[in-house]
């Protein structure tokens, strides 16, 4: 019988002391694939959101309040800003190109974000039909809003006001779809595109209707009037022209004018820090479970050396060499760590799949789906912690003296 076979039924023959240690390890293990997913994806996120804008302008409030909401779409904009002061910062000497975003509505929880064509150009959208909108009410919907609501070509939908909930719908104004992305990998598979022009149009008449329910209409309108000849959006996308622009342009921003300007860069990276925190304490939690486990798996061969020592020198006067014995020793602690490493991956991969599906926002979801190279190392840990754990008593089987081992028997 070969060394393999031999390891493995000395295994199955204590059921629950060998679970027990391919438990312990595949804890450790799950802990370690979770934390090694979800920081990936999470950190490719911020990347592929982030990569092309080199800052974002919005009104006054938390910086990284405004890059959640005007770069990953998962919080709420900090107010709007003036169109006029937008335009002027877009035409400043420092800006290469800017991409206005106008939120405020959303559908079924989808974020409907009016913009221009520079933001096709930023993000180098296609589509895989249809076209991009040009009229007011067409939108351009992504990958994954096309697969999740059932949308196609020719479709309307209505608008809910606010960037989640669908209690005050917009009745007066139906959003046609007329092009559907291709997969981007990034947030816009989960946005639907229109114009600027549309979510102002929206929302006019949408406080035109409350003023008219609440019945003075003719007192209101006027005010109204002058409230849309000062249009607004809620942020703007910069692309600087020149390294200069970094030092001068966000300064001139902050101390010049009342609106704030917010490093995607810089505060994506305080935004990771923070979660890193959080991620340190789990893997060194993660990392004492396995060794942990590996003092387990230790101690399980050890008295299991003890127990079946006879055996083992009846082996030897069989002809088993010294190696062989040493040989089956090693391959329980491997078998041991490797089965145990294995569910660890499986539940670290199916447990992030479940946290990704209950998830609320959709922009930042995470999927357990996901297969990484680097998890290759998890498998050359189990390896380690196996040879680790049974080199000792592998040693003692490959030292042990047969003809005092019988002569006790």
């Amino acid at each position: 019988m070969s060394p393999l076979k031999i390891s493995w039924k000395s295994l199955t023959a204590k059921p629950l002391s060998s679970a027990l240690n391919m438990m312990l390890i595949a804890f450790g293990t799950g802990i370690l694939t979770l934390l090694l997913l979800a920081s990936a994806q999470i950190a490719e996120k911020l990347e592929n959101n982030s990569k092309d804008i080199d800052l974002v302008v919005g009104a006054k409030g938390s910086p990284l309040q405004l890059i959640l909401s005007s770069i990953y779409y998962i919080d709420f904009p900090t107010g709007n800003i003036p169109l006029k002061s937008a335009e002027q910062l877009a035409h400043s000497p420092f800006v290469k190109k800017a991409v206005p975003l106008a939120q405020g509505d959303n559908y079924q929880g989808v974020r409907i974000v009016g913009t221009d064509s520079n933001f096709v150009s930023v993000y180098k959208l296609k589509t895989s039909s249809g076209k991009f909108w040009k009229q007011d009410f067409e939108v351009t919907i992504g990958a994954q809003v096309a697969s999740a609501q059932k949308l196609k070509i020719g479709d309307q939908f209505y608008g809910a006001h606010g960037l989640s909930g669908s209690s005050d719908v917009h009745k007066k104004h139906a959003y046609t779809v007329v092009g559907i992305l291709t997969p981007q990998g990034n947030v816009t598979d989960n946005l639907i595109l229109t114009g600027v022009p549309s979510v102002w149009r929206m929302h006019e008449d949408h406080e035109e209707e409350e003023a008219a329910e609440a019945g003075h209409a003719d007192d209101v309108r006027p005010d109204l009037q002058a409230h849309h000849d000062e249009k607004e959006i809620t942020a703007l996308l910069i692309q600087y022209r020149s390294p200069m622009s970094v030092v001068m342009f966000p300064r001139m921003v902050n101390g010049s004018t009342n609106l704030q300007a917010a490093s995607p860069a810089m505060e994506s990276t305080r935004l990771f820090s923070l979660i890193g925190v959080g991620v340190d304490t789990l893997r060194w939690f993660a990392l004492l479970i396995m060794l942990i486990a590996a003092v387990s798996v230790f101690v399980n061969l050890y008295n299991s050396l003890k127990e079946k020592s006879y055996d083992l020198a009846i082996m030897r006067t069989l002809g088993a060499s010294r190696a062989k014995l040493f040989t089956i020793v090693i391959l329980e602690g491997i078998l041991l760590s490797l089965v145990g490493t294995v569910i660890g991956i499986f539940l670290g991969h199916a447990v992030l799949q479940v946290i990704g599906a209950n998830q609320e926002s959709s922009q930042a979801r995470l999927s357990g789906t996901v297969f990484l190279s680097s998890e290759v190392y998890l498998f050359a840990a189990g390896l380690l912690i196996g040879i680790f754990a049974s080199v000792i008593p592998a040693i003692q089987a490959y030292r042990a003296n047969i003809s005092k081992i019988l002569s006790k028997n």
